[in-house]
């Protein structure tokens, strides 16, 4: 198995000591798998997960996140009448099944909803206030800003 070293990376990228871990997680993951899904971008902060989830109810579901990782879970109990069927050819799979999806920081989930045999599963980012760009005011020597103004206008001013 090939190793992938991201050190040189990390020289510039400061907080990120978390996405090493991750990527090599995505890539030990096979792809495809039981249920099928669909990720949809919706629009630059609202994300959708849809599941085939054909057979299963809402209370054979389960949702569940922590520590920015969404586990979705189903579990059919199977009764006597499912039992004492014989099948000449048995297509829908309804076997147990976990699915996971590393989630982003500030991304959460907002709603679920089963319907026509999908699970619908809707995710919102939502940045802190405190995280989102801010303009930096730069002061001049005197310790006042006027935006468009330069240092020298401003204490020539000043000194008039």
């Amino acid at each position: 198995m090939t190793t992938l070293d991201f050190s040189p990376l990390f020289r510039s990228m400061i907080g990120f000591d978390r996405m090493a871990p991750s990527l090599e997680n995505a890539y030990r993951t096979e792809a495809g798998g039981y249920p099928p899904y669909n990720v949809e971008v919706e629009d630059e902060n609202k994300y959708r997960i849809t599941m085939a989830v054909a057979g299963f109810a809402e209370q054979d579901l389960g949702i569940e996140t922590k520590e920015n990782l969404l586990t979705v879970t189903g579990s059919r109990k199977q009764d006597d009448e499912e039992d004492s069927r014989r099948y000449l050819y048995r297509g829908i799979a309804t076997r147990s099944f976990e699915r996971r999806f590393q989630l982003a920081d500030y991304v959460k989930v907002v709603d679920a909803r089963l319907e026509n045999g999908l699970l619908h599963i809707d995710l919102v980012r939502e940045v802190p206030e405190a995280m989102k760009p801010r303009k930096i005011e730069i002061r001049g020597d005197s310790g006042r800003y006027i935006e468009g103004e330069s240092h020298q206008e401003e204490a020539t001013r000043a000194a008039a």
